[in-house]
């Protein structure tokens, strides 16, 4: 009897169909959208997107599991697989390909590489009207945390920059194969439009201004900013902006980071 493909790259396949049919429930996918999935594994969640989608891309980086894929869907018109890794994929090409102005994204994402795949993602922002992604439990809650949260950091400020993020619920370890170590859940992305507005050279002064910030999240910004302004002009533009010289990054909004660097250019 052959065996089942075996994990590599950090997979975990989602097997439970209670999580699988209340996952693809939650996303908000239209009847004519184009979905790009990320890591479609063994094709479980591929099936119920496209039962939900008008095209399914299946992107998937293992060249066996991709081989088995593209066997399993073969004759099925809208699902398209493709031996890729997200990292390296272009969705900007792929809507034109299709001949989309958007796409939807989902993807269960090996917790090693989350980070990368989020950036990378939402370098398309103008390219993706929704997204469904499943991360390990404790970067979701990092993802949706509000300034004060010991979890509030950078990665939370990029987020928050491009989309609305929204923890739908946790799944348990149990619910994938093999199980991990880890908690599981379910973020959806609502994106802001007006992200996209903004001049590219500014989004990326913003976030390079966000990330020196928190470049130790145990100092005050004045600390964190020493490097680079005048320690005596943050304090005025704190001041101005009614913020104590002992904030932290982590007690700032997404807005108070933009004014702040108005203020200091």
């Amino acid at each position: 009897m052959p065996q089942p493909a075996r994990p590599k790259l950090g997979q975990h396949f989602l097997r439970d169909r209670r999580f699988q049919q209340r996952i693809v429930t939650s996303l908000a996918i239209q009847s004519n959208d184009m979905v790009c999935e990320i890591g479609a594994g063994r094709g479980a969640m591929t099936e119920l997107l496209a039962a939900r989608a008008r095209q399914v891309v299946a992107l998937e980086v293992d060249r066996p599991l991709a081989r088995r894929l593209l066997q399993k869907f073969v004759n099925k018109p809208g699902i398209e697989v493709l031996e890729a890794d997200i990292l390296l994929s272009d969705l900007a090409g792929l809507c034109r390909h299709y001949q989309r102005e958007h796409c939807f994204v989902f993807g269960n994402l090996p917790y090693y590489i989350t980070s990368p795949i989020l950036h990378h993602l939402l370098d398309y922002a103008e390219w993706i009207h929704g997204m469904g992604l499943v991360v390990q439990r404790e970067v979701a809650d990092r993802l949706t945390a509000l300034p004060g949260s010991r979890l509030y950091g950078y990665l939370t400020v990029l987020t928050h920059l491009h989309t609305n993020p929204r923890l739908e619920f946790g799944i348990p370890p149990g619910a994938f194969s093999p199980p991990p170590k880890v908690d599981s859940a379910l973020v959806t992305f609502q994106m802001k439009p007006e992200s996209t507005r903004l001049p590219a050279e500014q989004r990326k002064a913003l976030l390079e201004f966000v990330k020196l910030c928190f470049t130790h999240k145990r100092k005050n910004l004045l600390n964190n900013l020493a490097p680079v302004y005048a320690r005596s002009r943050v304090e005025t533009e704190l001041a101005a902006l009614k913020l104590p010289p002992s904030i932290r990054a982590e007690q700032l909004a997404l807005e108070q980071f933009g004014e702040l660097l108005a203020r200091l250019r």
